[in-house]
Parts: structure tokens; C-alpha cells; sequence
């Protein structure tokens, strides 16, 4: 909480208090019903521990992780109380306004000067991670209601997107969320994991289980008991692996390798992958009694390239986040508009990630405060292949002078043989020959021309 925050209370106390009024009751009751929704009052604390700073509905649904709908919902009921204000302007901006009613002040009051409650999202360290892949554009607002209605149960998730969306930041998301936030969260890339080692590395092994197994192992599965198993890239499961996955998730139990005691297992399954599942299906490459077990509940993830609108704003705010981590002021970096611009008509295959990283080295390799587009020229040529030198076309002259040629070559300059595949006569031939200044090359010269 800011030093606003916390002098604001002394600041609305000092007026005289309210004295009770006919309708003091009922709006003591109208404001309890004001702030009891989570976000209503989160936005309340908001506006008024940044006071006299505007914020419009874009930044908030960042801040919140909610719709445009919900927030525009919610400020429209603080104004309509008298604690925010409308500021003139496209798009509309909101601020922190001090209600004119002595008895609201003192609600107002008495409600900041309470600590305020802190959220489970507002404790997880993934979901401000997420908070900060949310730009302006609501596809990343409707995944964060699919997260937070996915964490409401138990129900195994399938997270889709391309290589560097954020899937794992996601399934960190909806574990911290849930009910198993408080137990362990364990994550495997069964892309790097050989067939060989799969069963070890999940179910674990007993001592003396093969050469090299000096000791007890447990496994991921035994670690992540009564929290949860994060499986990413699923698709790259080998149909030996899939077949040993269902068993357990069919049993709920399962044997360390070269162990015979049954261990029963408690845990919550969410996998990912950037591969097309039903089409692995159909082509028998994905066991279909496994996709349903791991499909139970999906959330897609967008690419980069879909919420184009978003990569200024996460641009910024990874260059804000870079120079703060190295202990410079935030605005010791800003990006000049041309290289905003080239930002902009990339097409990130690498997505959230690759915008970071790119962003970080811009910020290191840019000699001044501004980030110039040489600065970050190296993206398109690394992603552009050199455009391919296109030959001139030759003209009707050279291509005719180029044939007859090779057709007198091939018959070894016999004018009557020659005439007659070039289906002319031949004095048109002759004079072809004269045109062009033909002649023989030194392989048929030994030949002898009897026309």
C-alpha cells in the first residue's frame, strides 16, 4: 500500500464525523453491497492509492484480469456512488474522486483504513506473471476466466498453443489457483524424455532396479501426490509411454520400477502441447482413450501474431520490467516509433518469449536511451530468408539464336538435317546462320558439310 493509500484515511477522518441520519442505515448498506465484490473494491483501493493519477478501463482490465465488461460494470457503479469520476476525453479515463457527502467520507474512511484482504490471485506468483502477457486485446482476459474456472475443480486440463504462448505459466496458474496450491507442482517435458528413461523419471525406481540405480528413487508422480502432475508437450509421447499413462490414470496407483509394492497416488493432471492431438489420433499416433483422459477441460492460447495490438504494450512493459531488473531507472530505455513499427509487422513465431528475449537485447545492444529499428534489425534476418535473385529473362532474339545453335551442335552442322527439325527452309536457315553469326564449335569442325 502507497504512502497515499495509507495517509488518505487520516486525510477523509479529519473531517467532522457524520452524524447518524434517517438514512444513514441504508447507506451504510448500500456501501457494504459497493464493496463487496472482490473487484469493485480492489478498483476502489486502486483509484484512490494513485490519486490524482487517471486510469482508463484498458489499464485496469490489465491490472484485474478481468473482461472489459466487468470493470466497465464496476466503475460505472463507483461513479455512480460518488468515488470515481469521468474524466473528458476518447477513450474515457477514470480518477479517484472525494465524495461530497460527509457520511460517505467517513465509509470511505473507515473501508481504507481497513487492511485489505489479499486474494489467492493476488498471492500467486504465476498469475502476475500472466498479468503481464495481457495487453488491450480481451483474448487473454477470456483464458484468464477459463484458468479461474479450471482451478475451480480437479478436472484434468489440455493447454494448447504454440511454443512460447506461456502454457506453462498457465498450468502454474491453475495449480496456485486450486485447492492443491499448497502441495508440490511438478512439471515434465515428455519431448526431452527418451522411452528409456520415461518409466524411471515418472514412476521411480527401487534400489538395484538396473545398473546404476544405487539408491531409491521416488518419481514424479510420487512427488506430486495430492498436487499436480504438468505434462508438457504430451504430443511427443511415445505409444508406450501413453499406454502406461492411462494405467495409471485409469488405477490411480502404480509400481517403481523393479518394485512390486502397489503406491496409490492423489493428483491433478494438466498437460500441454503444440501438436494436433485429433489429427494424432485419427492417424493412430495418439491413443484415443488417452485424449479424452487428458482432454477434459481445454484452454487455447492465442499467438503473438493474433493480438497484434498487444505488442507495444508488452514491448514496453518487458523493456520497463529489463531495466529495473539491472537496476536502472524505468525510463533510462524508450522505443523510437520506427522500431515500434518493425516490431509490429514481425510475425513471432516464437511468441511471448521471443518478444522478451528480444526485447532484452535490444535493450542491451542500443548505445543510447532510444531503441532505434537498427537496433533490432538482427529479427528480420534471422526470419527472412534473402530474397532469391531473379535472372533476366532472355528476349526472343537471344532464345531463337541460343536454339538453332544447339539444334546445328546436335546434328553436327548438317544445314538439310538442321532445316528440317527447325521445320524452316533451308535458305531461312542460312540466313539465320549469317544473322546470328553462327559457327561450328571446334568438336564439329572434324565434320564434313557435304551441302
Amino acid at each position: 500500500m502507497s504512502d497515499q493509500l495509507t495517509s488518505l484515511p487520516s486525510r477523509l477522518a479529519s473531517e467532522p464525523a457524520p452524524r447518524t441520519t434517517p438514512g444513514g442505515a441504508d447507506l451504510q448498506a448500500r456501501f457494504r453491497t459497493l464493496v463487496q465484490s472482490p473487484l469493485r473494491a480492489g478498483i476502489l483501493r486502486y483509484l484512490f492509492s494513485r490519486e490524482p493519477e487517471p486510469f482508463d478501463v484498458d489499464s485496469l482490465m490489465g491490472v484485474f484480469g478481468r473482461m472489459r465488461l466487468d470493470v466497465d460494470n464496476c466503475v460505472a457503479e463507483l461513479a455512480g456512488f460518488g468515488l470515481a469520476r469521468r474524466l473528458p476525453g476518447t477513450p474515457p479515463k477514470y480518477t479517484a474522486c472525494r465524495p461530497e457527502s460527509s457520511a460517505v467520507v467517513g465509509l470511505l474512511a473507515d473501508f481504507l483504513d481497513r487492511r485489505a484482504t489479499v486474494s489467492m490471485e493476488d498471492q500467486s506468483p504465476s498469475v502476475q506473471r500472466f498479468r503481464e502477457m495481457i495487453g488491450r486485446d480481451e483474448k487473454m482476459m477470456v483464458v484468464f476466466e477459463w484458468i479461474r474456472t479450471a482451478a475451480k475443480s480437479d478436472i484434468s486440463v489440455l493447454i494448447l498453443g504454440p511454443t512460447g504462448s506461456g502454457k506453462e505459466v498457465v498450468a502454474r496458474m491453475i495449480h496456485e489457483l486450486s485447492r492443491r496450491g499448497d502441495s508440490k507442482f511438478q512439471a515434465v517435458n515428455c519431448a526431452a524424455l527418451p522411452d528409456t528413461l520415461f518409466e524411471s523419471e515418472i514412476f521411480g525406481h527401487e534400489k538395484g532396479a538396473y545398473t546404476g540405480a544405487h539408491d531409491r528413487k521416488p518419481g514424479r508422480l510420487e512427488l506430486a501426490n495430492h498436487g499436480t502432475l504438468f505434462l508438457d508437450e504430451i504430443g511427443d509421447m511415445s505409444l508406450v509411454a501413453q499406454a502406461k499413462l492411462l494405467r495409471v490414470l485409469e488405477e490411480r496407483r502404480f509400481e517403481r520400477l523393479g518394485g512390486n509394492r502397489s503406491i496409490e497416488v492423489d493428483f491433478r493432471l494438466i498437460s500441454a502441447t503444440n501438436r494436433p492431438l485429433e489429427q494424432f489420433v485419427r492417424e493412430s499416433r495418439f491413443r484415443e482413450d488417452l485424449y479424452y483422459r487428458v482432454n477434459a477441460f481445454s484452454i487455447r492460447l492465442p499467438s503473438l501474431k493474433e493480438r497484434q495490438v498487444d505488442i507495444p504494450v508488452l514491448a514496453q512493459r518487458f523493456l520497463a520490467r529489463y531495466c529495473a531488473a539491472n537496476g536502472l531507472p524505468i525510463d533510462s530505455k524508450v522505443f523510437a516509433r520506427e522500431a515500434l513499427d518493425q516490431l509490429m509487422v514481425y510475425p513471432w513465431p516464437g511468441n511471448i518469449r521471443e518478444l522478451e528475449s528480444t526485447v532484452s537485447r535490444a535493450a542491451l545492444s542500443a548505445p543510447g536511451r532510444a531503441i532505434r529499428a537498427s537496433d533490432i534489425d538482427f529479427l528480420h534476418q534471422s526470419a527472412m530468408p534473402a530474397e532469391p535473385v531473379q535472372e533476366r529473362l532472355p528476349s526472343l532474339r537471344e532464345t531463337e539464336r541460343t536454339h538453332i545453335a544447339k539444334v546445328l551442335e546436335a546434328v553436327g552442322w548438317n544445314k538439310k538435317e538442321a532445316a528440317q527439325i527447325l521445320d524452316i527452309s533451308r535458305g531461312t536457315l542460312y540466313r539465320k546462320i549469317d544473322e546470328y553469326d553462327l559457327a561450328p564449335a571446334r568438336s564439329s569442325l572434324h565434320q564434313i558439310d557435304t551441302l
